[in-house]
């Protein structure tokens, strides 16, 4: 048993800051966040990615608030094992509190250089125990277990533990995968169950469903009548999903809207606070910092906050304490009432508003005539409209999306534009039912990144790397629009 006490290993400064929804240590990457609430704090663990070759193991670190807008980082919370241990690399897991006022940690253990016969390195569940309010920390190495012989030893990972009130057992979810079937469709969410958090054996799958490669993050989760199980498709799609029940054995019914965001927030996963439900995952940064560069593992963390409709279903928006607390608390509110028309063709107009890398937050409110086709924002513009990126609602789509202007050239020639006939940045799109009518777009930005939230309750996170400042401005497509006003809040 290795006892660790958080004073020893907290090798970084304890300092409390404001970050209004967006963090990143410095010099370093948030890769998947795991929530927990105790004493009126949300705790967000979270995977420590400094991209260094070679990997020195990667351990969580932690950061912690009571509002979602100051924060108390307090650096390293469980090192890495060390380069001959299981977890050289400590990744996601779940903390929870037993009956007896204990805390458990639980996390996968991965070490690149433990092989199994395929040359895969193992994924294991470890577990470490806190008696002091998270202090200290007792890693107990005798508690660790792989897969069970029905899964695959190297996708065992991401334990999600909870309490099952009505059973009176611990329930673990685990992504893991079955050891047949087609290559691509093994994607299993493991079950183990427990009556003492140490000792555990095998159950039913929690989620069988024979269509992904795997579903990473589980969480599950009651609010009123409903319950939620949470995951992040790890296929031919990259986002976190939600099923929701009646009970917690399902059956799981997939509402319209089951996704939290698009690509770039990935594995995000909630806590409760102050009666709130938030959700907390990273928006990727991108390849040589560049609007065409393939998306990374890992970036900034970020926070949407989920509000529950009447039919159970969930909307995300950004929490409200994070929009009061940017800039010096004043809106800069511009009346418009400004019509733009142009029945069959593009039409834009540029507003002296600008925007530039520092904190700053945006709202436009429309209103949308009928027969209109497409319209939107637009961001960090050129005074004349020609180059800026693009949010664009797509009426007869029923759609949100991303885009920018100009899209990627490889010549100097128009038929030369590499993704002249891609309309959009692929996987930056946002279903929603859309009608005519009043409509608010919401942008929280800040350097590369930015949230857009339409209507309250669609979220979508971008980078946008290639231009720092521009305009804003709105547009119509084929029909009519007013833009009823502009808040500006920030630089």
């Amino acid at each position: 048993m290795l006892t660790l006490s958080v004073d020893e290993v907290f090798k970084l400064e304890r300092y409390i800051f404001m970050i209004n929804n967006f963090f990143k240590p410095e010099n370093a990457f948030v890769g998947d966040v795991i929530p927990f609430e105790k004493d009126g704090y949300a705790y967000l663990y979270f995977l420590y990615e400094d991209r260094k070759v070679p990997k020195t193991g990667m351990p969580w670190h932690l950061i912690r608030t009571k509002d979602y807008v100051n924060y108390e980082y307090m650096g390293e919370a469980l090192p890495s094992g060390g380069q001959y241990k299981d977890d050289f690399n400590c990744y996601t897991g779940s903390v929870v509190t037993d009956h007896k006022g204990l805390i458990h940690l639980f996390y996968t253990g991965n070490n690149p250089r433990t092989m199994d016969a395929n040359g895969k390195s193992l994924q294991l569940v470890m577990h470490a125990i806190s008696d002091d309010n998270m202090k200290t920390w007792q890693k107990q190495e005798n508690m660790t277990f792989g897969a069970f012989d029905n899964y695959e030893p190297y996708d065992w990972r991401d334990p999600y533990v909870f309490y099952d009130e009505d059973n009176c057992i611990w329930r673990m979810l685990l992504a893991a995968r079955k050891k047949t079937g087609p290559e691509r469709r093994r994607g299993v969410t493991a079950q183990c169950i427990s009556k003492d958090l140490i000792h555990w054996e095998e159950a039913t799958p929690f989620w069988n469903p024979n269509k992904y490669i795997a579903m990473e993050c589980p969480e599950v989760f009651k609010w009123g009548d409903w319950w939620y199980f949470i995951y992040s498709e790890f296929s031919d799609g990259f986002t976190t999903q939600y099923k929701m029940s009646k009970s917690v054995d399902g059956p799981w019914l997939t509402p319209k809207f089951n996704s939290i965001d698009g690509r770039a927030f990935y594995a995000s996963k909630s806590v409760f606070l102050n009666n709130r439900r938030y959700f907390t995952g990273w928006i990727s940064t991108k390849e040589n910092q560049n609007d065409d560069g393939l998306w990374q593992w890992a970036g900034t963390m970020s926070t949407l906050e989920a509000t529950q409709n009447e039919d159970g279903t969930l909307s995300f928006k950004l929490p409200d304490e994070v929009i009061q607390n940017i800039g010096d608390g004043d809106d800069k509110e511009i009346q418009l009432g400004t019509k733009i028309q142009q029945a069959n063709g593009y039409k834009d107009i540029i507003f002296d508003q600008t925007t530039n890398s520092e904190r700053n937050y945006l709202k436009l409110t429309f209103n949308i005539f009928e027969n209109t086709r497409d319209w939107g924002m637009l961001l960090r513009a050129t005074d004349d409209g020609n180059e800026s990126y693009v949010i664009r609602v797509e009426m007869n789509r029923n759609r949100m999306v991303f885009d920018r202007w100009p899209r990627k050239r490889l010549g100097s020639e128009q038929w030369q534009e590499s993704s002249g006939d891609v309309p959009f940045y692929i996987e930056l799109e946002r279903p929603i039912d859309i009608d005519n009518g009043q409509h608010v777009i919401e942008v929280l930005q800040e350097g590369t990144l930015a949230v857009i939230v339409l209507d309250g309750k669609t979220a979508m996170s971008v980078r946008m790397y290639n231009r720092m400042s521009g305009h804003v401005g709105a547009f119509v497509d084929d029909g009519t629009i007013d833009v009823l006003s502009i808040v500006q809040r920030g630089a």
